[in-house]
């Protein structure tokens, strides 16, 4: 299996809900690192998994939505407990509807899957991989 990883970073606001999560009950930031990883068995006719400038951009594209934001705020995000988890899969879902659109060029849609990474400190981080 062959792969690319990109990456970003966002910035954004939320509290989590239940005991287990302590203070981060409370109102506060995050700036996690993000990677996305993206795979297939074989090389597209170019030679590539991806284009890589490409994959920066929509992976950047999906961050905005959230980036500098307060996702308690976020009525599409209402009732999801903002775990790292739960971005990392929100994050895939979007980034796998541009890729199945099309937002990749047509060969990205033989892609076999992806992983969303969160990195939310240098010792600590979440991931997410779905299929394509």
């Amino acid at each position: 299996m062959f792969s690319v990883t990109v990456r970003d970073h966002m910035l954004i606001a939320h509290s989590l809900r239940g005991a287990a999560f302590g203070p981060a009950q409370r109102l506060h930031g995050a700036t996690y690192v993000v990677d996305a990883t993206l795979k297939r068995a074989d090389l597209d006719a170019d030679g590539v998994v991806v284009d890589i400038g490409g994959a920066t951009e929509q992976l950047h594209a999906v961050l905005s939505e959230l980036s500098y934001r307060n996702l308690d705020d976020e009525p599409a995000l209402a009732g999801m407990n903002t775990t790292s988890e739960a971005l990392a899969r929100l994050i895939a879902d979007r980034l796998a509807e541009r890729v199945q659109a099309g937002a990749l060029g047509d060969a990205a849609r033989m892609l076999d899957g992806l992983v969303i990474t969160l990195h939310e400190s240098h010792v600590a981080s979440a991931s997410y991989e779905r299929t394509l």
